[in-house]
């Protein structure tokens, strides 16, 4: 079978982005719309690759991590994309997303993208702005303000 990490994944995106569409059906309209918006368009696209993978005609070579590049050099690219992934999912459960979206871009601009200080500041703010301005004043979606600020009590 032609690319079976590509396939593997594409079903486990299927997977999980249904099950998000099928938990938020239940949902009322404001709570559900985010995950929806996100998971349809999500679990069409995997969709999409899962088919274009299996009618391939031609055998690709299965996942590799860079075909450019030394195996150290990507390897280490890779562990620090995902290393960047997680810290963002840590803080988005640790300070909310209020927080998480701005202090990471932040981040990441000036640490991982060694960008000026004036770029970094101004396209946080405009970013930190787009998000507040679309998700809470336009579209009323409540975000839990993260574990240390109490938002996620169990």
């Amino acid at each position: 079978m032609a690319n079976r990490a590509s396939l593997g994944l594409a079903i486990v995106i299927m997977l999980v982005s249904g099950c998000g569409i099928w938990s938020a059906l239940a949902w009322p309209l404001k709570a559900k719309l985010f995950p929806l918006v996100i998971g349809i368009p999500l679990f069409c696209l995997a969709l999409a690759e899962a088919i274009s993978i299996l009618l391939a005609k031609q055998k690709s070579d299965d996942f590799r991590l860079s075909a450019d590049q030394p195996n150290d050099v990507a390897l280490r690219r890779t562990l620090l994309a995902a290393g960047w992934a997680i810290g963002f999912f840590l803080a988005i459960v640790l300070l909310g997303f209020q927080i998480a979206v701005p202090v990471l871009l932040f981040a990441y601009l000036r640490l991982q993208g060694k960008e000026s200080w004036v770029f970094t500041i101004v396209f946080t703010a405009a970013v930190w702005a787009c998000f507040y301005g679309l998700f809470d004043l336009l579209l009323h979606l409540p975000f839990p303000a993260g574990a240390l600020f109490g938002g996620w009590s169990g």
